[in-house]
């Protein structure tokens, strides 16, 4: 494992060395290499750890020092550049709230005749208003994206320009990478790459996650609960 978000002036990986090309060869003897010619430039750190705990504790020493998470490659996997591939495996913890759905857009390409892009409300503890914090397709299945459209339809109270705004009924938990200010929400706030975890039928609307936490967690900027 090694940490992501690596500072500049350290190498991660060797690719050429005495004349030849390295990016076939494992990557534990790259790493190898890479330690008998770096001269007096640092590395990112790496560990080959034996059990989950010495895993975890690194990826949580990469998060203190102000990093989105950790990589980890096989011992022998090859450099494909541009491409991680089933050898190498990003880790980062993940963020959830509990969101509510107030409307959804018409899809199109695959998901032409679906509501599948989801307008997501987070609750305002003072006002008691539903304000947008962002949209997402991502997370659902075919079958699921049938399933929602059919629920939100019935839910529907207004249509226009390929949008339909519904009755807030429905509460999905939904995974991002962080909160952005935006002007484009009332909110103030946009969650960035959000995709749907799962649906709550247990929570209503009332149960769903306040635009208030969202600060705290945008003014800590760190994980609420991981999935």
């Amino acid at each position: 494992m090694i940490f992501e978000g690596k500072p500049p002036i350290s190498l991660f990986d060797l690719l050429y060395a005495d004349g030849e090309v390295w990016i076939d060869r494992p990557h534990q003897e790259r790493a190898e290499k890479l330690q008998s010619v770096r001269g007096g430039i640092r590395l990112v750190q790496r560990l080959l750890p034996s059990t989950v705990a010495e895993g975890e504790a690194f990826l949580q020493q990469a998060r203190l020092a102000g990093h989105e998470g950790i990589m980890a490659k096989g011992l022998d996997s090859p450099y494909r550049p541009g491409i991680r591939g089933r050898h190498w495996l990003k880790i980062k913890p993940v963020t959830t709230l509990d969101l509510v759905v107030v409307a959804a857009d018409w899809g199109y390409g695959r998901r032409h005749g679906w509501l599948s892009n989801y307008h997501l409300a987070a609750r305002d503890q003072e006002s008691g208003q539903l304000l947008e914090v962002g949209k997402t397709f991502k997370g659902l299945t075919d079958e699921e994206f049938q399933q929602m459209t059919d629920r939100l339809l019935s839910l529907k109270v207004a249509e226009a320009c390929g949008t339909v705004s519904v009755r807030p009924e429905v509460v999905v938990e939904v995974a991002f990478n962080n909160i952005q200010k935006s002007p484009q929400y009332k909110s103030g706030m946009a969650l960035r790459f959000a995709r749907i975890v799962r649906f709550r039928p247990d929570k209503t609307p009332a149960e769903a996650d306040t635009i208030q936490t969202m600060r705290r967690l945008q003014g800590a900027g760190r994980s609420r609960r991981l999935v």
